[in-house]
């Protein structure tokens, strides 16, 4: 009787041992479960930033900066063309009508005051005589030949001082009443050059009818002869200017969701961080809530993080 009985106890001991495996065995397929969530929390804890080394920031061109304080002009933006100074420029006429025997002096040339220009025969005398400069400056105009008839009628050259030169602007009449005397200017020559600061020393009393415009100007200092007369430019009329605690590039904002972001610079990450918008002009923008002075930040080229968010979101999509 003792054989049976052991027996039956150790079948009873090995069925509770196999119930024991069975009952813990259903835990181990929820690990992997239970890991995937892990990391789903951290994708959303993730969500809106953009890892991207610094190598991949400067093969993209994107532009770090810091938010800092800035003056934000409210300022309209004028077309205008490069005229000589008026009052630095000298019509050549002859003395007497004759035939221009010869010519010193072409366009572009720079002169000394007294220095010779031509000599024209006079008709009258048949003696030869010598047209000189008048003042110091650059032959921007020639209007006789060798060999051809010159008259007192008609300007043989124009000597112009182009040390400083005009720079008219058009204003339409709608902003006219905004423009005072003594306002600041910007000027973009177009040459890829640093704009060049003056203000405006003159504005017409009277509009033309077919633009329906007036004229205002600027004088500038040529310096290394940069602005060329006869050509056109655009300029920045500062009307006001408003100091901010806070502003970053206008090109940094960007629109994720519909809402206003700058991607802050943490480590080899960008951020996307919502800002509140205040104050702007074409270059800066106000920012009143979101950034602090000296946080870093994506300005130019910062559609290139965008681009790389929206690429990271796709990919999260079920």
């Amino acid at each position: 009787m003792k054989k049976p009985v052991v027996m039956i106890v150790g079948a009873l001991a090995a069925f509770a041992v196999g119930a024991g495996v069975y009952a813990a065995s259903p835990q181990k397929p929820s690990e992997p479960a239970a890991k995937e969530s892990k990391q789903e929390e951290k994708g959303h804890e993730e969500e809106g930033v953009v890892e991207m080394a610094d190598a991949k920031v400067a093969s993209s061109n994107i532009e770090i900066l810091s938010a800092s304080q800035a003056t934000l002009n409210d300022s309209i933006v004028l077309n205008g063309i490069i005229q000589p100074n008026q009052e630095m420029l000298v019509h050549v006429t002859p003395r007497f009508p004759g035939v221009v025997r010869e010519i010193k002096k072409r366009i572009g040339d720079p002169v000394e005051k007294g220095e010779l220009l031509a000599k024209i025969e006079s008709n009258q005398s048949l003696t030869t005589y010598e047209m000189r400069a008048p003042i110091s400056g650059t032959v921007i105009d020639r209007q006789i030949s060798l060999g051809e008839y010159a008259s007192e009628q008609k300007p043989s050259f124009i000597v112009a001082d182009i040390s400083t030169v005009w720079v008219d602007l058009s204003v339409y009449r709608r902003d006219l009443s905004r423009v005072k005397l003594g306002d600041p200017v910007v000027i973009d020559v177009g040459d890829g050059g640093k704009p060049i600061e003056s203000k405006i020393s003159y504005v017409s009393p009277v509009g033309s009818s077919d633009t329906q415009s007036a004229l205002v100007r600027a004088v500038v200092q040529n310096e290394g002869l940069r602005l060329r007369t006869g050509l056109f430019v655009s300029a920045r009329l500062i009307l006001s200017a408003k100091k901010v605690p806070v502003a970053v590039k206008a090109a940094a904002i960007q629109s994720v969701e519909s809402r206003n972001v700058v991607f802050v610079r943490n480590g080899n990450k960008f951020e996307a961080r919502d800002v509140e918008i205040g104050a702007r002009d074409p270059e800066n923008v106000e920012i009143v809530f979101g950034l602090l002075e000296g946080d870093k930040y994506a300005a130019k080229n910062s559609f290139i993080v965008k681009a790389e968010l929206g690429k990271g979101s796709a990919g999260h999509e079920h």
